[in-house]
């Protein structure tokens, strides 16, 4: 992919990301926990990808941790490690928040609180605000 092809892709990613919060942002106002966080999730994983594409790599997965573990430039990585954190937290939020079976006994809707939702869209946020500064967008 061309340099220019790459900061397109990369635009693209982070735009998303971007719309992924602010609909994490409308779900949890309107009591939809579970499902501000899976959007926070998705939310850092694309941002994530954004600077993959930044820089010119291939992202595969969707563990937002991995993508920051595996980063292959290691000095963008040192900087991105400092996001392992709120990474881990929002993978951890991957599946139980959208499947019944991925939790004991009852649904995501019942178990997800407003400071899930809150906790998740500040990791989310803290992972897009670097990311956004990192490549210029």
């Amino acid at each position: 992919m061309s340099t220019e092809s790459c900061r397109y892709q990369a635009g693209r990613w982070l735009r998303q990301a971007r719309a992924d919060l602010r609909a994490a942002e409308a779900s949890r106002a309107a009591g939809s926990f579970e499902w501000a966080c899976f959007q926070s999730q998705q939310a850092a994983e694309k941002a994530l990808k954004a600077i993959w594409y930044h820089h010119g790599f291939d992202p595969w997965g969707h563990s937002a941790q991995k993508l920051i573990q595996d980063f292959p430039d290691q000095g963008v990585g040192a900087e991105l490690s400092r996001l392992t954190a709120q990474a881990r937290h929002l993978d951890r939020l991957y599946v139980p928040t959208r499947y019944p079976n991925g939790l004991p006994d009852l649904t995501p809707a019942e178990v997800y609180t407003d400071r899930d939702a809150r906790e998740a869209i500040e990791a989310a946020e803290a992972v897009i605000r670097h990311v956004g500064s990192e490549i210029g967008s």
